[in-house]
This record gives C-alpha cells, sequence and structure tokens, in this order.
C-alpha cells in the first residue's frame, strides 16, 4: 500500500522512483552516466558474490538461485519496495550532488 504522497502522477510530491526519472532525464549525462556505472559495478559484484554463497549452498544451479531471488521478493515485497525507493533517493542525492 502507498502512502499519501507516493503516487507518481501527485504534480507536487510524486514517488522517489518518478523523482529519479525527472533527475536522470534532466541532470548532466556525464553524472548520470557515471552514477549509473557505479551503481551497475556494485550490482555486479553483488551478484557475483551471491552466486558463490548460492554455488556453495546449491550447487552450480542459476535457475534455483532465480528462483530464491524471485520468492525472496514475493515473501518480502514490502522490504523489497522500501529498500528500492531507498536505493532511488540515494542514486537521486549522488546525481544531483554532482550536478552543482
Amino acid at each position: 500500500m502507498h502512502g499519501l504522497f507516493e503516487d507518481e502522477d501527485d504534480i507536487f510530491m510524486g514517488s522517489p522512483k518518478s523523482k529519479l526519472m525527472d533527475v536522470v532525464f534532466n541532470a548532466n549525462n556525464d553524472v548520470v552516466r557515471y552514477e549509473l556505472e557505479q551503481f551497475i559495478d556494485r550490482a555486479a559484484a553483488m551478484e557475483i558474490m551471491m552466486s558463490q554463497k548460492c554455488a556453495e549452498i546449491f550447487g552450480n544451479n542459476g535457475d534455483e538461485m532465480e528462483k530464491n531471488i524471485r520468492s525472496f521478493i514475493l515473501s518480502n515485497r514490502e522490504k523489497v519496495d522500501a529498500f528500492s525507493k531507498n536505493l532511488y533517493i540515494e542514486m537521486m542525492g549522488a546525481i544531483l550532488s554532482k550536478s552543482e
């Protein structure tokens, strides 16, 4: 369930996701590219670390890891959504602070 001012169509506030999209499309292109590269590098490192741990636990079955990720998301939807909002805000802050 969304909070009072988290509707993406709210003209006054908007969601963290919609605000990040505004920033991404309007900020300095070099800054946005840099932050996206940093984000992807970090995500890649976490995926590699996680796949190594999953290989220890489940064997080298990538399908099993994907099932566990999907299951985790479904079982922890509110936590995942809250953390996603934090990531949108964190990236937006990084872009804006480098764009000044």
